[in-house]
This record gives C-alpha cells, sequence and structure tokens, in this order.
C-alpha cells in the first residue's frame, strides 16, 4: 500500500482505507503538533517574564491569523487542485499548479511584510489593549511579521507537499525547526553566554530563524519530489492557474478572515475583563490549540483523500473516506476531551503561578473538553468539503457562526450576565456546535461537492467516473 506522492493504491475494505487515513493522517497531527509548539514555546518563556508579556504576543498572534488565513488558503488551494490533478492522472498540471502557488505565496508574503513595516501599532491598537502591551506587541509583531514571506512558503510548501499525499516530509521539517526553535527560543529571550538577553524580541528572532530554515528544507524536499520537483518554464506567472488558485482558495480566505474579524471583536471583549483574564483565555487558548492539530491532521487526510477521489470521479469511495476520517478524529479528540476536563488546571500551572488565573484556565479547558467531538467534525468535514472543492458553503457558514452565534453570546455570556472566561468559551463551543451539526446536515444530504454551473447537468453524483473526472477538471 503505497502512500507516497500521489501514488495510493485504494483497497476495497474498510480496514485498508483506516490504514490509508491514518499513513496520512498522523504524520499531519505530529507536524501540526510540532508547528503548533512554535506558540506554545513561545508563551511558556514569554510567561517567565510577565503576563503584559504574555498577552502582548497573544494580542499580536491574533493579528498575525488574519495573515495566516491569507497564507493557508492558497494552501488550501494548492491543496486540492494538486490532489484532483493527480487523482485525474494528470502529474503536468500538478507540478504547474504547485509552481503558481508559490509565485501567490512570494506576491502575498511581500504584501503582508510591507503592511506591518508601516502600519503594524495602528493594528495592535485596534484590539483596545492597554499602552504597555502595545509597546512591547509592535516589538515582537514588526519582528515577525516584516519578513512574512516565510510564513507564506511554510504554509504554502507544505500543502503543496501534502496535496502530492506526501505528510512525511513536512512532519520532519517541523520537527527540525522545533529543535532550532526551543534552542534559540532560551538562547535569545535570556541571554547565554556572548548573547545578551532580549526577551520577547528574541522570541521573535528565534521564530523568523525557525521559519527561514523551515522554508529552504521544504523547498528541498519538493525539489527531491519526482512529481513536484521545479521546472524553469513553470515559474512565468499563469494567469490562467493565479486565478484558479485565487477563486478556490478565495471563500477558503474568506473563511478564515470573517473567522479572525470575529474573533478580534470577541478578544476586544474579553480584553475589557482585565489583564490577568485576558492571558489566562490566552494560555487555555494554547494549551487546546493541541486537539486542534489532531483535527486538523484528520481534516488534511479527508482533503487529500477526498480531492484525489474526486478528480478520478469516485465519488462514493470519497464519501466513504470523508466518513471514516470524522469518525476517527471524533474518537481522538474526544479522549483528549476528557484529558483537558480532567487537567486543564494542572496545565495551566505551567505557565504561571497565579491562583485565580490558574482557576480561570482550568474552567475554560473543561467547557473546551466537552465540546471536542463537535470540533472534530467541524474541522474534519471542512477538509471534506474543500477536498471536494466546496471552499463557499464553510465561508458562509464561518460568518453566521462567527457573527452571529459567538461573537454575540461572548457578549451577552461573558460581559452583560457576568460569567467572565466561562461565558467567553462557552459562547465558543455553541459555535462550533452549531456549525459542526450544519456541515453534517449538508454532507448526510449529499451537498458537499462543488462544480461548476455550467456543467452542472453533466456532473450529476450518479453519472460515470469519466465524467466525473472531468466535471472537476473544468472548476
Amino acid at each position: 500500500m503505497e502512500t507516497h506522492e500521489g501514488n495510493i493504491q485504494y483497497a476495497e475494505n474498510t480496514k485498508d482505507k483506516i490504514k490509508i487515513i491514518l499513513v496520512l493522517a498522523m504524520p499531519a497531527v505530529i507536524e501540526n503538533i510540532f508547528q503548533t509548539i512554535l506558540g506554545f514555546v513561545d508563551t511558556y518563556f514569554v510567561s517567565k517574564i510577565g503576563l503584559a508579556e504574555v498577552s502582548a504576543v497573544g494580542v499580536t498572534n491574533a493579528v498575525l491569523a488574519i495573515y495566516f488565513a491569507l497564507f493557508m488558503a492558497i494552501g488550501v488551494a494548492a491543496n486540492v487542485r494538486i490532489a484532483n490533478f493527480l487523482g485525474a492522472k494528470q502529474p503536468e498540471k500538478a507540478r504547474h499548479i504547485a509552481q503558481q502557488s508559490i509565485i501567490l505565496a512570494i506576491l502575498f508574503g511581500i504584501a503582508t511584510g510591507i503592511i506591518t513595516l508601516f502600519f503594524a501599532g495602528p493594528l495592535l491598537k485596534l484590539m483596545g489593549i492597554e499602552a504597555n502591551v502595545v509597546e512591547v506587541g509592535e516589538i515582537y509583531f514588526k519582528i515577525v511579521a516584516i519578513p512574512s514571506i516565510f510564513m507564506s512558503l511554510m504554509f504554502v510548501l507544505s500543502a503543496v507537499l501534502r496535496g502530492a499525499g506526501d505528510t512525511r516530509a513536512p512532519m520532519k521539517v517541523s520537527i527540525l525547526i522545533n529543535i532550532v526553535h526551543v534552542a534559540l527560543d532560551y538562547i535569545l529571550i535570556f541571554g547565554f553566554w556572548l548573547v545578551p538577553e532580549m526577551g520577547v524580541a528574541g522570541a521573535a528572532l528565534a521564530t523568523v530563524f525557525a521559519r527561514v530554515i523551515g522554508s529552504l528544507a521544504l523547498l528541498y524536499y519538493i525539489k527531491r519530489s519526482t512529481i513536484l520537483s521545479f521546472r524553469k518554464d513553470y515559474w512565468k506567472p499563469d494567469k490562467q492557474h493565479l486565478w484558479e488558485l485565487t477563486t478556490l482558495g478565495g471563500p477558503a480566505a474568506g473563511e478564515r478572515l470573517v473567522m479572525r474579524l470575529g474573533q478580534i471583536v470577541y478578544f476586544g471583549f474579553v480584553v475589557t475583563l482585565g489583564t490577568n483574564v485576558f492571558a489566562a483565555h490566552q494560555i487555555a487558548g494554547n494549551v487546546e490549540v493541541f486537539s486542534y492539530m489532531i483535527g486538523y491532521g484528520f481534516a488534511t487526510a479527508a482533503t487529500i483523500l477526498v480531492g484525489q477521489q474526486i478528480g478520478a470521479g469516485n465519488i462514493d469511495v470519497a464519501k466513504k473516506f470523508a466518513t471514516l476520517c470524522t469518525w476517527l478524529g471524533i474518537s481522538a479528540m474526544a479522549i483528549l476531551g476528557a484529558l483537558l476536563f480532567i487537567f486543564g488546571s494542572w496545565a495551566g500551572s505551567f505557565f504561571t503561578d497565579d491562583q485565580e488565573v490558574i482557576k480561570s484556565i482550568g474552567t475554560a479547558l473543561k467547557v473546551s473538553g466537552i465540546f471536542q467531538p463537535f470540533l472534530a467534525l467541524l474541522l474534519i468535514l471542512t477538509g471534506a468539503f474543500q477536498g471536494a472543492n466546496n471552499t463557499k458553503f464553510p465561508m458562509y457558514l464561518t460568518a453566521v457562526g462567527m457573527w452571529v452565534v459567538r461573537t454575540l453570546l461572548v457578549y451577552v455570556l461573558g460581559i452583560q450576565l457576568g460569567w467572565g472566561l466561562l461565558g467567553v468559551w462557552l459562547a465558543i463551543g455553541i459555535d462550533i456546535a452549531f456549525r459542526a451539526v450544519v456541515l453534517t446536515l449538508q454532507f448526510a444530504r449529499g451537498k458537499w461537492i462543488a462544480v461548476k454551473k455550467d456543467v452542472e447537468s453533466e456532473c450529476h453524483p450518479q453519472t460515470t467516473k469519466e465524467t466525473m473526472s472531468r466535471c472537476v477538471n473544468n472548476y
């Protein structure tokens, strides 16, 4: 059973399908966990300086999440189209669109770097945080985000490899850069031998150095790939492919932007509860994010497998893979939810000695633990929808969830009713459950595959494999 570079042989029975899912998902889970450790280590080390610094890094990362949304959207589009083309046995189209996605990543990376250079302070002030937090945050923001090109390349190069069915190379790179990052974080934040203590600026520099190394390593793996290795003539910008990536990735970007903008608004509500409460919220988020990494790992497998099967015209097999990915993810995240519920306060104690903050962290993580199965549904089905070229519906759903459900309930439960951080995390959980249920209903009704209107008549799910493959490649 081969799973490297898109050459996946699919067995008929469920047991073999589960093996394929795990072969793809587990490296992606490990990769995501190690990438998350970049932020986790920053928060851990920075917490040793002070809670104001924790808040500064947290607020900055909330703004940076808007950048991540753009970069991840390019990655989603590249991942899906590469998987589609390989499933349809068109490797040169996959190679071409991979290189075009890298061009797009470079352009967006340069643009966001320029925005940071001139508007770092004003962007942070929009969050309504205290002056001392803005001052520290601006230092961190500029160092991390002016060289945004390396953020962008990390997202897109990893997505290109995953689209070709290679989830192991991004995992190896994540392990490498985390070893580098942990060492540099300690040295640059606290100082070592001839290196002076740099505090928050040191944390930012360590992150940048790690991303530079990661980008170079991912380029190395792509150049080694028989499917993705670069061709000089494919570096010429192709309007059709760039537009294709933009239109497919646009809704994915819209989804994440809507989510992040809503997050900024409700972050503003949390900030009004006080610096300590916001610090507790940020620390709880950094602990909980490991559960997201499991979900994103199975979502990655769902996107790859659904994308390849849709490209090959195997609609029933695509749905089977999506279903299996979802159930496996729910099982894993339910276990993690129980651990968050039981050990949340204990995890918080690693970041601070403030008992009030530790108690708040424990409360937030108990609520998070209860909603973990719904989070699995939401993340993995979103990945399946994207693999089926349907990036619009998740965007619309996220807009409703973030702005009508989450933000409103954060204000009502957290501020108006005075429930504080408990109300905030209940609002988050209710939003997650709402969107998970809606996606499940759409999936069950068969309304999860998107094709162009002008070919919908020949793209009915009951048509032949050849017809469906042609439809998807006309998308």
